[in-house]
């Protein structure tokens, strides 16, 4: 049986949300038409930041990435979690295609940590060393900044990824979720998991915590020198600057601490399921609407584009 499991590869039993099944319609009502608005609200973000010349700085450049990001995140997950919902029974999924899924999981999560971090860098760039702002925020400096985002999240992937699908699984094993996450698929692994869970808690830490810590920081600073301004109204200006992504950031690494660095013992499976969906499915879907409506210049773009069609 231990030979078995190191040579065959298993299918994986996604529960999902099966388990409750009279929440199974409700949910995929909801999740469909929330993937349907991120599509849009993303893909809208992408063409005017692409298509507005207003729109053409290194914020905006950043936020056109992370909606790349979004829209890639969210195709990785919810189409198949439309299908399990559609179904009265759990569906399988290829040992091949669960590591796929996950490896896609991780490369976008942390590419999406370390969007967050260089836009916070480009706030403070522009509020803190105002004079040096055309320098640190160069086009190849911010080309720079997405490519190392990208590169961060490969090579974290590759990493988990080996490390995880290599451990001896179950013939038959049963994923309490609704997508190949890393610590539900971790856990049923049968041996040899203490040195992935290492490896996992120590990711946790290095892309959760040191870029809210390096967040924190230029708020930090950020904070300073708005506190040090005389006028009330520019304040309220470079304030207004911030504000939409800082609550991206509190929704994004608030559900991500909550799920991954939160006690197992304090844990069940539908509070982790629900959490998921909520970083998987409704952020994504928030995040352009808090840039569109918190955001003159994106409305201002928009508007322009509707005018310009319409004639």
């Amino acid at each position: 049986m231990t030979e078995e499991n190191h040579t065959a590869l298993p299918e994986f039993l996604l529960l999902g949300f099966s388990d409750l099944r009279a929440l199974q319609g409700p949910l995929f009502c909801v999740v469909l038409l929330v993937y349907l608005v991120t599509l849009l609200g993303n893909s809208l973000i992408i063409l005017l930041t692409q298509a507005s010349p207003a729109l053409h700085s290194p914020m905006y450049f950043f936020l056109r990435h992370l909606s790349m990001v979004e829209v890639l995140y969210t195709t990785n997950i919810v189409p198949r979690t439309l299908a399990d919902l559609a179904s009265p029974e759990p569906r399988a999924i290829s040992f091949q295609a669960c590591a796929a899924q996950m490896y896609v999981f991780i490369v976008l999560g942390i590419s999406e940590c370390c969007l967050l971090t260089a836009m916070a860098y480009d706030r403070y760039a522009a509020i803190c060393r105002p004079l040096h702002y055309s320098t640190l925020m160069s086009p190849p400096a911010c080309r720079a900044m997405v490519g190392t985002s990208w590169v961060m999240g490969i090579i974290t992937a590759t990493t988990h990824s080996s490390l995880i699908f290599t451990l001896p699984f179950p013939s038959h094993p049963t994923v309490p979720h609704f997508l190949c996450d890393i610590l539900p698929v971790l856990r049923l692994a049968s041996a040899g998991k203490h040195k992935s869970e290492i490896s996992v808690m120590t990711a946790t830490v290095v892309f959760i915590m040191v870029p809210f810590s390096l967040i924190v920081t230029s708020y930090v600073r950020i904070l300073s020198a708005i506190l040090a301004m005389t006028s009330p109204q520019s304040r309220r200006k470079v304030f207004s600057t911030c504000s939409s992504h800082l609550l991206v950031v509190s929704l994004f690494f608030g559900t991500a601490s909550i799920t991954y660095i939160r006690p197992q013992a304090g844990s069940s499976v539908t509070t982790d399921r629900i959490l998921s969906l909520f970083y998987t499915v409704i952020t994504p879907m928030l995040n352009p609407i808090i840039y569109t409506l918190r955001n003159k210049e994106v409305t201002g773009a928009l508007r322009h584009m509707v005018k310009r069609q319409a004639t």
